[in-house]
């Protein structure tokens, strides 16, 4: 497929990604899959190919690259495996770029550099089992003792919970209901209190490792806030509007890839002396497939350059989030249609596709929740 707007800075980060999904992971992929396995080792590998610190200063040992090009690397990698896109956006887009996006110059330059060479992997804790969106409603609270916070209560689907050395979580440090009662707090692997729970057994995604995080009168400096106490909402919610792009990405390459190994298949499989492609219905379902992908990332492109220029992108990045990931599942479910029983089986890829999709149109909140937020921001034009 021909990407037109491509310089030659993202071609060549795309053929770097591409190669690296074809050595690293596509051999891989349903081992990993069938043991929900988290291959730690090979995010290692990411870190020193510069992907698991794209949009990171390259002063705190990241690439320096920004959203077109981690657009880019995402596409890549999600169109062989959603799963290690998934957690590719996650610590790149969620605990890295929160630090990177708010704390202070010293906690910058204790972290990032590790982060950004995936020395260290990232997770980010906002959800939790009483409040998936409703974040003013946080169960988790710390209380302030002296110059240290003692934290208790939960988080839940959490990526790199386990496997994660340094969190970033949202933890409530006022009453319910009052404005700025949610503070940012940098958690360690180690912290006596902190830890994690057992991973949770998914639908897909099933390489990228997801678990709850426990909180029980975990006693934490003052100097692990990011940013003044009260500030982890309006922080989440500036984070998420890039978070959207990072979802929109995933389901971009989720997408593609199941679009492209329907093509294949479409083009091999014949049926009365003809390959199934030369039927109107495969070659319409196709045909509307591509359609969508190039939409789909004509939306996820404008919201990248839009974040590039530090615009506002609360409403593209939603829009894009929103049309992507419903092309994702609606491609993903074409794909095993056109595969027929074939596509049912692990034997090809397109139920892995079909699987992975569905994520898209939860993670970084529900499609209605895209709707609600696209909403608010058109009225405003009234």
């Amino acid at each position: 497929m021909l990407h037109t707007y491509e310089n030659e800075q993202l071609a060549l980060v795309r053929e770097s990604a591409r190669q690296f999904a074809k050595d690293f992971i596509k051999p891989h992929i349903m081992d990993w899959d069938e043991k929900q396995f988290f291959p730690v080792e090979l995010f290692k590998k990411m870190g020193q190919q510069g992907f698991m610190g794209i949009l990171v200063p390259e002063a705190y040992n990241g690439s320096g690259l920004g959203y077109q090009e981690y657009i880019t690397i995402l596409d890549e990698i999600s169109k062989v495996c959603g799963s290690i896109g998934l957690s590719v956006a996650a610590h790149n887009s969620l605990c890295t770029n929160h630090i990177l996006s708010f704390a202070n110059e010293e906690q910058k330059r204790r972290y990032l550099p590790k982060l950004a060479t995936a020395e260290w992997i990232g997770a980010w804790g906002l959800t939790e089992t009483g409040s998936g969106s409703d974040a003013g409603g946080l169960a988790t609270t710390a209380v302030k003792d002296g110059d240290y916070y003692i934290i208790n209560g939960s988080k839940t689907f959490i990526t790199h919970a386990i496997s994660g050395d340094v969190a970033v979580v949202m933890v409530r440090t006022g009453e319910k209901g009052h404005k700025r009662n949610v503070t940012a707090f940098i958690m360690e692997k180690g912290t006596p209190g902190f830890s994690a729970g057992q991973k949770i057994d998914k639908l897909g995604m099933r390489a990228s490792e997801t678990a709850s995080l426990f909180f029980d009168n975990c006693r934490v400096h003052k100097d692990q806030v990011i940013g003044e106490e009260g500030d982890g909402f309006v922080q989440a919610l500036k984070l998420l509007d890039g978070g959207r792009i990072s979802i929109a990405a995933l389901s971009l390459g989720i997408a593609r890839g199941a679009y492209e190994c329907a093509l294949r298949y479409a083009n091999e499989r014949e049926q009365f002396g003809q390959p199934i492609f030369n039927f109107q219905d495969v070659g319409f379902k196709l045909a509307d497939m591509a359609t969508k992908i190039e939409a789909s990332e004509l939306l996820v492109r404008q919201a990248g350059q839009l974040k590039n220029e530090g615009l506002k992108v609360t409403k593209e990045g939603a829009m894009a989030k929103l049309y992507a990931s419903e092309v994702a599942v609606e491609v993903s479910n074409e794909s095993v249609q056109i595969h027929g029983g074939y596509g049912f089986t692990k034997d090809f890829p397109a139920e892995k596709f079909f699987r992975d999709a569905k994520l898209c149109t939860i993670g970084e909140g529900t499609s209605a929740i895209q709707k609600m937020v696209i909403a608010r921001e058109i009225k405003k034009d009234v």
